[in-house]
C-alpha cells in the first residue's frame, strides 16, 4: 500500500478494501482505521471513532445509541453478526464483535456504513488506516 488516508467515499472504500485484503495477506494481527481528529468529526474533546479488522472480526466501540444503530446496519449486511459484546463497568459504552465472513470490499462497504450510519459522520470525513 502506498497510501493511507482518503476523504471521499470512493476513496475511502478503496483505501479500505486495499487494507483489508492487505491485512489478510499479511496475515497481520489487526488493521486500525482512525478517524482523522481535524477534520470536524467531533465535537468537545471526544476522540474519534475507530475500527478494527482482525481476519474476520470487526470490531469497535459504541455509546448505547451508536450500538443501537450498528443492530440497525447489521440487518442490511446479513453475513455479518456480532459475536461479543464487553460493557466493562469502568468503561462508558460497549465494546462490538462482528464476525464478517465476507470479501474485503464488503468489509469495506461495511467499514464506511459504520462510520457514516453508527458514528453519524459526514460524507466528507477523512480515515486513516494507521495499522495494517
Amino acid at each position: 500500500m502506498t497510501r493511507f488516508d482518503a476523504a471521499t467515499e470512493g476513496e475511502r472504500l478503496k483505501l479500505f478494501a486495499d487494507a483489508a485484503t492487505a491485512h489478510r495477506a499479511r496475515s497481520s494481527e489487526v488493521m486500525t482505521v482512525d478517524v482523522d481528529p481535524d477534520s470536524d468529526t467531533t465535537e468537545g474533546g471526544e476522540v474519534p471513532p475507530w475500527i478494527q479488522l482482525a481476519g474476520t472480526e470487526v470490531i469497535l466501540d459504541c455509546t448505547d445509541d451508536e450500538l443501537d444503530r450498528l443492530k440497525a446496519l447489521l440487518g442490511k449486511f446479513p453475513e455479518f453478526r456480532i459475536d461479543e459484546l464487553v460493557s466493562p463497568e469502568e468503561a462508558e459504552g460497549t465494546n462490538a464483535v462482528v464476525t464478517a465472513r465476507s470479501d474485503a470490499n464488503r468489509v469495506a462497504g461495511f467499514i464506511e456504513r459504520a462510520f457514516r450510519e453508527v458514528y453519524g459522520l459526514d460524507d466528507d470525513y477523512r480515515a486513516w488506516v494507521t495499522a495494517v
